[in-house]
């Protein structure tokens, strides 16, 4: 009954209102404060799965706060990792990474999957794909196979695991605090990322 009444009290605030986010209601702590970068900044990660309809969803949202952060906050992406069937598409990610294409084509990867019905499930599917996108396919594919794109998939199912990521998207806050639509606080991403810039602020008081 608390916990309702809680949730009503944050559904009726303002979109431009100051929150102040409650630990186990609004975010969670980490155990563990995990290491981020670039040193200096005040680093968001979001975990997402391109095959996610909610990742997708948030995807336009996600953007416009993004191209709207203060100089002094950096926003991270990593491809969620839960098991074997994850990695094509977290390598998929790091590829386009490596060939500085991200930004363009990020939410076309999104639309193509969810809006087109387009099967991007194994490299030859996305490099058929992204050849159609301009991105040429033995680049995308060498970039695909590559050591580096290799070591930051591993890296990404390390992070998984040391985040506690249970759902996605989810959205994390200087290797400390994670909040996602899951919780109480939070139950739409509009709410997730007013709780992201109150605890951005939180972190920039404490630095």
């Amino acid at each position: 009954m608390v916990a309702a009444a809680l949730v009503a009290m944050l559904g009726t605030v303002p979109a431009g209102a100051a929150v102040t986010p409650v630990k186990g209601r609004d975010f969670l702590t980490l155990p563990v404060a995990q290491p981020v970068s670039p040193a200096g900044k005040i680093v968001v990660t979001e975990f997402f799965w391109y095959d996610c309809p909610h990742c997708a969803e948030f995807e336009p949202t996600l953007e416009a706060w993004a191209r709207k952060l203060p100089s002094d906050v950096v926003l991270e992406r990593v491809p969620v990792m839960w098991g074997a069937r994850f990695v094509p598409q977290e390598r998929l990610y790091y590829a386009l990474l490596a060939l500085g294409k991200v930004g363009a084509l990020q939410a076309r990867v999104f639309a193509a999957i969810h809006q087109q019905g387009i099967k991007l499930e194994t490299p030859e599917q996305m490099a058929d794909w992204l050849q159609k996108q301009g991105v040429p396919r033995q680049q995308f594919l060498n970039a695909y196979n590559s050591f580096s794109v290799q070591m930051q998939t591993r890296r990404a199912a390390e992070l998984t695991t040391a985040y506690q990521i249970q759902g996605v998207p989810s959205l994390a806050v200087q290797g400390r605090y994670v909040t996602s639509a899951d919780l109480p606080g939070t139950p739409s991403m509009e709410q997730v990322l007013r709780v992201v810039d109150a605890l951005i602020v939180q972190v920039r008081a404490a630095h």
